[in-house]
């Protein structure tokens, strides 16, 4: 049964597509707690970046890589790569970040905004390779855009942990829906479709949970 509430929470439309349309939709309604201070987030990322500048710490490389790797393809993507492209250069970044990270300087930028900016690199050489125009490095970053500041990157990292927690407390069909819908991309009906549901019950379902999601993140920042 649909209650009042989740009834009247709008299902996302094109605008709100993908996973970071579910982060924005479940996060930014709460407001965030003020800091001074740089988020833990960001904090454990430059630790990780000095573990392999140290000692070549392999597990520490591999944390940075789940963790960064598929946000600088999403990031790519953005920038209008197509995904295979944005998989080549997530991975090319990421390798850079494992030759490079003794010239990472915690004191000129947080770990994100480092990772972000090798990227962003990465792009600007393909784009330079494959199209050959006579554009100035200024014409192709701005292109591109800005690669995201640490403290946005950092705050990002935080609510999609928060996100991937909350998604854990919802029931196993509700979860696989959302999934579905946002981090799939897929459309109501083509979910309809693939678990053999009526197209209502589909809705119903992204519905309640959407609606236990935001409360369930409102209850964490109480």
């Amino acid at each position: 049964m649909v209650t009042a509430a989740a009834s009247a929470m709008p299902l996302p439309g094109p605008a709100l597509a993908g996973a970071e349309g579910l982060r924005k939709l479940m996060i930014n309604p709460v407001p965030a707690k003020p800091t001074s201070a740089a988020p833990p987030a960001d904090n454990r990322m430059a630790e990780l970046v000095r573990a392999v500048a140290a000692r070549r710490d392999r597990a520490a490389f591999a944390e940075l890589f789940a963790f960064f790797a598929p946000r600088l393809k999403a990031f790519m993507m953005r920038g209008g790569a197509e995904a295979d492209i944005a998989e080549e250069l997530a991975q090319e970044a990421m390798i850079q970040v494992w030759r490079r990270a003794e010239s990472f300087d915690p004191a000129r930028a947080a770990a994100s905004t480092w990772i972000y900016t090798i990227a962003r690199n990465k792009r600007i050489d393909r784009l330079r390779r494959e199209r050959r125009p006579a554009m100035s490095e200024e014409e192709y970053a701005g292109a591109l855009g800005e690669p995201e500041r640490g403290d946005a990157a950092a705050e990002r990292s935080e609510d999609e942990c928060r996100l991937a927690r909350s998604m854990a407390a919802l029931p196993d069909d509700q979860a696989l829906v959302v999934r579905m819908a946002f981090y799939d991309d897929k459309s109501h009906s083509d979910i309809a479709a693939e678990l053999k549901l009526p197209l209502g019950t589909v809705k119903s379902r992204i519905r309640l949970a959407l609606t236990r999601l935001r409360a369930i993140i409102q209850d964490q920042d109480r």
